[in-house]
């Protein structure tokens, strides 16, 4: 419970998508995706045990918490428990980072480092992103920029435009799901002085930037084919645009508890875009 499976397709995504850019390019390699995958997940799973605890200990999470359970905040697990099996998370994660660096070289050194501070800097620190409205320029960055163009990296050796312009719209989309969880917990946060963009700017703010980041994401194949940088057979990726436009309208309506459902949505589709995109570029790589 505490690991949040249900997070995993944000970490799964841009490994996915960064591999088929890859493939796409002729500089695909087995070994370091996988590793890349791997080590993504657990960097994920790491950052959620953090924010499990983390959030716990700074009074974010208490019984009206409308979100999944939290195990910290439940009893379920102790705030040791729990930093353990972050600590052992991280560790495995680097483990695996081993790996990519005998691959990649210094700069995944720099990424994994950064990455796992990230994940530790999101709730916990003396400056936690996520409290002073960072939260959504952070999951941008690492969810998008960096674990894209990072999985690419490690089978090229260096980053394309198109592992850049792949990078985006996944950014982009993983953004809008830490804009649920913001949205969902306006009230909450508030209460612990957490302010996110949602408790800073309200919930039309929240709700517009949602709409922003959606439809930016679908734009962006248009783009990458229009420059050049892609093929046309990205378009493809409009086809999960049915369940894009569900989840607009019900983060557009909803508010509180029913967000849960956008919440898990979001990230369902991130997921279908990364494999619709990918789809796409394996198609154009194939028939030429």
């Amino acid at each position: 419970m505490a690991t949040r499976p249900r997070t995993l397709p944000a970490a799964a995504a841009p490994v996915i998508a960064g591999t088929a850019v890859a493939a796409y390019e002729g500089v695909f390699q087995l070994g370091p995706a996988l590793a890349a995958l791997l080590g993504a997940l657990l960097i994920q799973i790491g950052t959620n045990l953090a924010n499990d605890v983390f959030d716990h200990l700074k009074g974010a999470d208490t019984q009206d918490r409308l979100g999944p359970t939290r195990v910290t905040q439940a009893g379920l697990l102790t705030p040791q428990q729990v930093l353990t099996g972050m600590w052992v998370t991280f560790g495995l994660a680097v483990l695996v980072g081993a790996y990519l660096v005998w691959v990649g070289g210094w700069p995944i050194v720099v990424i994994g480092v950064l990455s796992i501070l990230s994940g530790l800097a999101y709730t916990g620190g003396p400056f936690p992103l996520g409290y002073h409205g960072l939260g959504d320029l952070f999951v941008f960055a690492f969810f998008g920029l960096t674990a894209v163009c990072g999985t690419y990296y490690v089978q090229a050796g260096a980053v394309s435009a198109l592992a850049v312009g792949a990078a985006i719209p996944i950014g982009l989309l993983a953004t809008a799901i830490i804009v649920v969880n913001n949205l969902r917990d306006v009230d909450t946060d508030r209460a612990a002085n957490k302010k996110t963009l949602a408790v800073r700017f309200g919930h039309a703010f929240a709700r517009a930037e949602y709409q922003v980041l959606v439809i930016a994401a679908y734009l962006a194949p248009l783009i990458l084919w229009l420059t050049g940088l892609g093929p046309m057979w990205l378009l493809l990726t409009w086809v999960s645009l049915i369940f894009a436009w569900r989840w607009m309208q019900v983060v557009n309506t909803a508010q509180g508890r029913p967000l849960n459902a956008a919440l898990g949505g979001t990230g369902q589709l991130e997921l279908q875009y990364a494999l619709l995109f990918s789809i796409s570029l394996l198609l154009a790589h194939w028939l030429g």
